[in-house]
């Protein structure tokens, strides 16, 4: 049996995506299974162990695109795939199912697109307080596999060999050493919705510094978002002394998912918005503060074994949250702007004396 298992765009959501593909591969031991992704989340699955092909969709525009969507669909016909899952149920992705000519097709019941598939399932429009993981895993019942839970099928990621000796090299360089606690702060996010503000930031990296002079803080962020992580930790050594200054050191310059995820294996402790290097990190067992805006710990929270170690911190009351992330109806991201720096140092200081501890 040939299964193809499509999901387009953002990293979370791949990322939320690999329970099923373990859970698909343990339902069909025998099958080759394929999977369907854009160039920036092919990290994410590149190595995973239970899938035998990851077919790279370079993003296109106008005609060419078109065209280059319809070459794609040919070369997935070629593939004679039995059976098509789409997780993604965007245009793009609903219509490389139905060109893929697969007998069977699983998508949602998107207005106008269902007729592209062979088998629709509900998925309603409300931002509903149930994990995204849940969400996709709907497509999975029509099959048969009993639903998930994070100890049976946690979120997985695999970095390179490759990946964890640049990093591992990169962390001497910056001059950290075996014995010392390496913190991954990551500042950015896809949208202004998800980002919490740099000074926040700068304020907890300077508590965490000064408090231990083992600990060595990463801050990390996206290509295009480098000037946020050099002001954090400039923020942050303008707090601190001259001998506490090396203690924190900015990593944003073309940065791969492959070593964000082997940095992660090294670390101690993560912090950082909603965003996919938070669902990388949960991929690890690193101990995990997750800042929670206009999304809900209920629908994006760390999919895996060891609750305790992970702490959501939001902020509550707030009539306005959750939101469709288009419009602030305040004008002011309070659903961020609101969490507490305290809040932070105080599930990071709890989160590394339990991993001092285990």
């Amino acid at each position: 049996m040939r299964i193809l298992l499509v999901r387009l765009r953002q990293i979370g959501d791949v990322v939320f995506t690999t329970p099923a593909i373990h859970a698909v591969r343990t339902h069909f031991p025998d099958a080759h299974l394929s999977y369907l992704v854009e160039p920036a989340a092919a990290d994410v699955v590149a190595n995973n162990p239970h899938l035998n092909q990851v077919i790279v969709a370079a993003r296109g525009h106008g005609l060419a695109g078109t065209w280059a969507d319809v070459a794609l669909g040919r070369q997935l016909r070629r593939g004679r795939f039995d059976l098509v899952l789409d997780f993604h149920g965007g245009p793009r992705a609903s219509l490389l199912s139905w060109l893929s000519g697969a007998p069977r097709r699983i998508g949602y019941a998107v207005k106008g697109r269902q007729w592209m598939y062979t088998d629709v399932v509900a998925r309603p429009r409300e931002l509903r307080a149930r994990h995204s993981v849940e969400n996709q895993w709907d497509l999975l019942v029509p099959l048969g596999i009993a639903p998930p839970t994070p100890q049976q099928f946690p979120v997985e990621m695999v970095s390179s060999t490759q990946a964890r000796a640049r990093v591992s090299q990169r962390l001497t360089t910056t001059g950290v050493t075996e014995t010392d606690r390496v913190i991954v702060m990551h500042v950015s996010a896809g949208n202004p919705f998800r980002r919490w503000p740099a000074t926040s930031f700068a304020t907890v990296a300077a508590h965490l510094v000064s408090a231990d002079t083992t600990r060595r803080v990463i801050v990390t962020s996206g290509p295009s978002e480098s000037a946020a992580a050099t002001r954090v930790v400039e923020e942050a050594r303008a707090r601190l002394t001259e001998r506490q200054r090396p203690q924190i050191a900015a990593w944003s310059n073309d940065f791969p998912l492959d070593e964000l995820r082997a940095l992660l294996e090294r670390a101690h402790l993560y912090i950082g918005g909603d965003s996919g290097p938070m669902h990388i990190a949960a991929t690890t067992s690193v101990p995990m503060v997750s800042l929670y805006g206009p999304t809900l710990p209920q629908r994006s929270a760390p999919w895996r074994d060891h609750p305790e170690r992970s702490a959501a911190v939001d902020v509550h009351g707030l009539a306005c949250r959750p939101c469709d992330q288009r419009v602030c109806v305040t004008h002011d991201f309070r659903c961020l702007s609101g969490i507490d720096p305290a809040e932070v140092v105080a599930a990071s200081e709890r989160l590394l004396a339990l991993e001092r501890v285990n």
